[in-house]
């Protein structure tokens, strides 16, 4: 994006927010947790994320297992799912976040595919099992929104949010 000077910083918090919320509101609130974890100085602009997986209303997390994985790769197959990230920008006590929602379609896939797609270890760290930029790829029938919403960052919404801070990722400035 043309940001070149930052650094990484995790933030130590919990991700759990209030019951009721739709998944807009989940990962937004989420990444507004996670930024006000992240210890910073006042002119610092912090970015912090979320991205979530849902099916039919339900959060399918980071697989616990092998099994799990199966389980939440099993119910996408052939379906529509929605990934939402949120994301938040601070800059002392400023601060704004939003929400990125892209539908993804998976083809059916056979049960050996997927134990394959298990096999290669990428689904055990992913929010509903696959990564759209990997292997799990080759799951992804169609997209209809922001592809790097579904990687984890949508890239334009960001953008937009950082000029609000003053902050010009084509000019660098």
């Amino acid at each position: 994006m043309g940001i070149t000077e930052f650094a990484v910083r995790a933030p130590q918090t919990e991700e759990s927010c209030p019951a009721g919320l739709s998944p807009q509101e989940t990962v937004e609130y989420i990444s507004l947790e996670k930024s006000l974890a992240v210890p910073s100085a006042p002119d610092e602009v912090v970015i912090t994320a979320d991205t979530m997986v849902f099916l039919d209303g339900k959060q399918l997390g980071k697989p616990r297992n092998e099994e799990d994985a199966l389980a939440m790769l099993l119910a996408l197959q052939g379906r529509k799912h929605i990934v939402c990230t949120g994301v938040t920008v601070r800059q002392g006590e400023r601060r704004i976040s939003r929400a990125q929602t892209t539908e993804v379609w998976f083809r059916a896939a056979s049960r050996e595919e997927l134990c394959a797609y298990i096999r290669t270890g990428e689904p055990m760290d992913k929010a509903g099992a696959y990564g759209a930029q990997g292997r799990g790829s080759l799951l992804v029938e169609r997209i209809n929104g922001d592809f790097f919403n579904v990687m984890g960052l949508p890239a334009a919404l960001l953008g937009e949010m950082l000029k609000v801070f003053g902050i010009d990722p084509f000019s660098g400035e």
